[in-house]
């Protein structure tokens, strides 16, 4: 029955192994090789681990940097709405000056012919955001770990 099948079956397997001896070889150095390749790239690349910082009184944020500058943000909706009103009014007496843009598209028109005092943010979704400068993209992160 069922014993018979699968030892016929493993002897055949058995035989093909034997009979093509340089594709079974491969199977099992090509694996072999790339956990080498692997380890050796991340030793190379080694995880760097910064101390800690200490509390430290920063004083007060200088506000004459952020003089005239734009942040415009897209899409326009409540929670984005609200987000850059608290960035904008409650951290700065003076308010920054926020845009709206209705897509994409329109917030890199911007970014292209404000000057270098623009940033562009396009929320992704409600946890989730880009800041579009001048000529470059950053992605949000809460947690960067070596790549």
């Amino acid at each position: 029955g069922v014993w018979r099948q699968t030892r016929a079956l493993l002897f055949k397997n058995c035989l093909i192994k034997c009979r093509t001896k340089k594709s079974s070889v491969q199977e099992v150095l090509f694996p072999l090789f790339f956990l080498f390749w692997l380890i050796l790239m991340s030793m190379m690349h080694p995880h760097r681990k910064y101390d800690e910082v200490a509390n430290a009184n920063l004083g007060p944020l200088d506000t004459s940097v952020l003089m005239n500058f734009v942040i415009g943000y897209t899409p326009p909706t409540r929670m984005a709405r609200e987000i850059m009103k608290k960035v904008a009014f409650d951290n700065f007496e003076d308010g920054l000056i926020t845009e709206e843009y209705l897509s994409e598209e329109e917030l890199e028109e911007a970014n292209t012919l404000k000057p270098s005092n623009f940033v562009g943010v396009v929320f992704k979704d409600s946890m989730s955001y880009q800041l579009r400068f001048h000529d470059s993209i950053a992605m949000s992160t809460v947690y960067m770990e070596s790549r």
